[in-house]
């Protein structure tokens, strides 16, 4: 199959998401704003069609893309080199776009996805077939629960999540007003709550030091820690090898200090981390993912799947296939998508194939490519601006 044409979407959401975190607020913003809406990318050729969604994140604190940074990158550069290639030039296709323009994750994450879709549909498989099969046929799914200046607020959310959705893995954010020790206090109410027959781990998103993370973890020990995720600045290896070797055992996850395989080779020779989380949309697609998989496989790391792929079914789809390839032992915690597969609402775009979560988790899509199909007219009625490319 080769690339003919290329359209890029900016589309609406169906609903607006606000949630907070260390550094602000997570708002996909109002109705018809383009700031904080997804992008979505069709490659037609040759009477089959490639689609990836991915939401850019920002205004956040970590990630430089947002709609229209990723849509202009995809239509003045990235989009022209595609025209005529094959989607089976995943390699080749990497080493151009890189070429001519570098980073922009987000952007090259819907390319490779959307060639996935394509070529596993030119040959009438599964996308996790491409990468390798499927390892596992279920995916089990965490959820991350909201910062919240009233701890009940997080506790319902909690409850919420095991109690309708069988969750049984919870991500509770951290790092706000009240600093470490009202951390502290919000996890055992979390806890207690609860029960102990939920892994609850903790999430700053960078918002502490090297010694308010090690002074929360001793305070919290009673409660069980399932693990701490990029409590550190980005670049602080040390500072995360440091936390490493006062955690007595509670797992390590670096988030927002791994985009590159350049970065998982860092903290890896560091020692700085147990886990990798992989988010598609931040290190720039299946492609790379999988690679750094490999290098985690080598140094003994772990792999988490992340990305919340709200209201996104098609983003949530390329995950679980990502997820699908890696074999049990070697994963760690659960997938993050679970917003993505049902409790923000049903995906308008998807006109068959949606996956739903039943006792925690969702079976791995089995149709060929990312296993939905669109919904072109509601993909017309979502969108909020169009760019096409050809020859």
């Amino acid at each position: 199959m080769k690339i003919e044409r290329i359209e890029v979407r900016i589309t609406e959401m169906p609903i607006r998401i606000k949630r907070i975190f260390s550094s602000g607020s997570y708002d996909s913003g109002p109705a018809g704003q383009l700031l904080g809406k997804p992008v979505f990318l069709r490659l037609i050729g040759e009477g089959i069609e490639g689609h990836a969604q991915i939401r850019p994140i920002s205004p956040g604190h970590f990630v430089a893309d947002t709609s229209e940074s990723v849509a202009t990158a995809i239509r003045e550069v990235y989009g022209p080199l595609l025209i005529g290639r094959s989607v089976f030039d995943i390699e080749a296709i990497d080493e151009l776009l890189t070429s001519r323009l570098a980073g922009n994750p987000a952007a090259r994450a819907l390319i490779d996805i959307a060639l996935h879709d394509a070529m596993g549909k030119a040959l009438g498989v599964p996308v996790h077939r491409l990468l390798g099969g499927c390892s596992q046929s279920r995916i089990e799914l965490e959820w991350s629960v909201s910062l919240a200046d009233d701890v009940g607020v997080m506790i319902e959310e909690a409850r919420t999540a095991v109690d309708d959705y069988g969750i049984k893995v919870l991500c509770l954010k951290a790092a706000g007003k009240g600093g470490w020790r009202r951390d502290v206090e919000n996890f055992g109410k979390v806890r207690a709550a609860l029960g102990d027959d939920v892994v609850i781990g903790v999430d700053p998103n960078t918002g502490w030091t090297v010694p308010e993370t090690i002074a929360f973890m001793h305070a919290v020990r009673e409660h069980d820690l399932g693990y701490v995720e990029q409590p550190v600045l980005r670049r602080d290896v040390r500072g995360m090898a440091e936390i490493r070797a006062q955690a007595k055992g509670v797992p390590v996850m670096a988030d927002e200090g791994l985009f590159t395989l350049s970065d998982a080779a860092d903290l890896a020779l560091a020692r700085a981390v147990d886990v990798y989380c992989i988010k598609l949309y931040k290190v720039g697609g299946l492609t790379p993912a999988r690679k750094i998989a490999a290098l985690g496989e080598a140094h003994g790391i772990l792999i988490n799947s992340g990305g919340l792929a709200v209201a996104s079914q098609f983003e949530a789809a390329a995950s679980c296939h990502f997820c699908a390839t890696i074999p049990a032992r070697r994963t760690f915690g659960a997938a993050e998508f679970a917003f993505g597969v049902g409790p923000k609402g049903p995906d308008p775009l998807v006109a068959e194939g949606a996956m739903s979560i039943t006792d925690g988790a969702v079976d791995v899509p089995m149709g060929p490519g990312l296993g939905l199909t669109l919904d072109l007219a509601a993909l017309e009625r979502m969108t909020l601006q169009t760019f096409e490319i050809r020859a």
